[in-house]
């Protein structure tokens, strides 16, 4: 009878601490995308949610990004699927549909290996790459994208499945709905 208390006040306890932290956890998480959005693209004056889309069965959004009434770029969310996770990236392309810059929201790849996707020496390959020169190798290269020694299921999740796939989804939809309204109002 004892153990039955404990665990139903352990669980009050619990519940009354995610309740309280769980509004907190998402403010910070919204504050935190938003403040990734705007590194992306810090010469916008606005970053403006477009809508949705799923890829492996992950919620991602996509964004048109603004100066004045042109548009310069468009950020799309996409995820990869690694070693050990799957791996939460914003990827910045220009209107041309050049990579200008991707940044890794999340993970929970290896420590010291599978980790190295948020080294800036990995991410910065990417900058003005299209959609063919999204290709994994695991030799010296400035023309496609270099693996992490040690790390290739996770280099490969990011360079050809999150960064590609939300490369090739964000042309798709622009072409579709025309580059104006910056893809669509609507998911």
């Amino acid at each position: 009878m004892n153990l039955v208390v404990i665990y139903i006040v352990g669980g009050l306890i619990l519940a009354f601490v995610y309740a309280k932290t769980s509004p907190i956890m998402f403010r910070n998480a919204l504050q935190e995308k938003e403040a990734a959005l705007n590194k992306l693209f810090p010469e916008a004056d606005t970053v403006e949610r477009l809508g949705e889309w799923y890829i492996h069965d992950k919620h991602a959004e996509y964004f048109v990004a603004r100066r004045g009434d042109t548009v310069i770029g468009y950020i799309v969310q996409s995820f990869g699927k690694g070693y050990s996770s799957y791996i939460n990236t914003l990827i910045a392309v220009d209107t041309d549909f050049r990579v200008r810059k991707i940044d890794v929201l999340g993970h929970a790849e290896t420590p010291g290996l599978g980790d190295e996707i948020e080294a800036d020496s990995f991410k910065d390959q990417f900058a003005g790459k299209d959609r063919e020169h999204l290709t994994l190798l695991k030799t010296d290269t400035s023309d496609y994208v270099q693996a992490i020694s040690g790390a290739t299921i996770s280099s490969r999740a990011v360079a050809e499945d999150a960064v590609k796939n939300g490369l090739e989804f964000i042309m798709e939809r622009v072409k579709e709905k025309g580059a104006d309204d910056g893809a669509g109002r609507s998911s």
